[in-house]
C-alpha cells in the first residue's frame, strides 16, 4: 500500500510566517537607548499592576523590553546569552539620522566654509571617530606641503 499525499499549508504560508515574525518583533536599540535614560526606566521598572502583562507586568527587563512571570525567569534571563548580547549591542551609541545620511554620501549641509561643526560631548559613533581621523591626516599632509615649500 502506498503512502498517501498530505497537502503542507503552513511551508509557503506568507500570512503565518508575518503573524509570527510580528509577534516575536522587540524594540529596537535606540528605542531602548531613550528607555534606558533615568527618568524613562524609574517609570519603566515601578509601573502599575496590569492584568493583561506577564506577571502583571511586575517583572521587566528594560534592556531586552520584556515581561516575565515571575522574579526567577527574570533572574535566568539576565543570566542567558540573549541578555548579554543585548547589553554589548547597547553600549555602542545609536546612530543618527544625520550620521546616516552622511555615511550614504547625502549631505544637508549648504555652508561653503570647510569648517566642520564641533563634535557632540559623550560617546562617539564609528563614523565621528573616522571623519575626526581623516581631518587629523589631511591637517598632517598639509602642514608637511607646508614645511616642504618653506625648505
Amino acid at each position: 500500500m502506498a503512502r498517501v499525499g498530505r497537502k503542507r499549508m503552513h511551508c509557503n504560508n506568507k500570512e503565518l510566517h508575518h503573524k509570527y515574525k510580528t509577534k516575536r518583533r522587540m524594540k529596537d536599540l535606540d528605542q531602548i537607548q531613550e528607555d534606558l535614560r533615568p527618568e524613562n526606566k524609574a517609570r519603566l521598572l515601578n509601573q502599575e499592576l496590569e492584568e493583561d502583562l506577564p506577571g502583571l507586568g511586575q517583572f521587566y527587563c528594560v534592556e531586552c523590553s520584556k515581561y516575565f512571570v515571575d522574579e526567577q525567569a527574570r533572574r535566568v534571563h539576565r543570566r542567558s546569552r540573549e541578555h548579554k548580547r543585548r547589553l554589548r549591542d547597547l553600549k555602542d551609541p545609536a546612530y543618527t539620522q544625520k550620521e546616516a545620511e552622511a555615511a550614504a554620501g547625502l549631505t544637508t549641509d549648504s555652508r561653503r566654509s570647510g569648517a566642520e561643526p564641533p563634535m557632540s560631548v559623550g560617546p562617539m559613533s564609528l563614523l565621528a571617530i573616522k571623519q575626526q581621523n581623516e581631518q587629523k591626516a589631511a591637517f598632517v599632509s598639509a602642514n608637511k606641503k607646508t614645511k616642504m615649500e618653506i625648505e
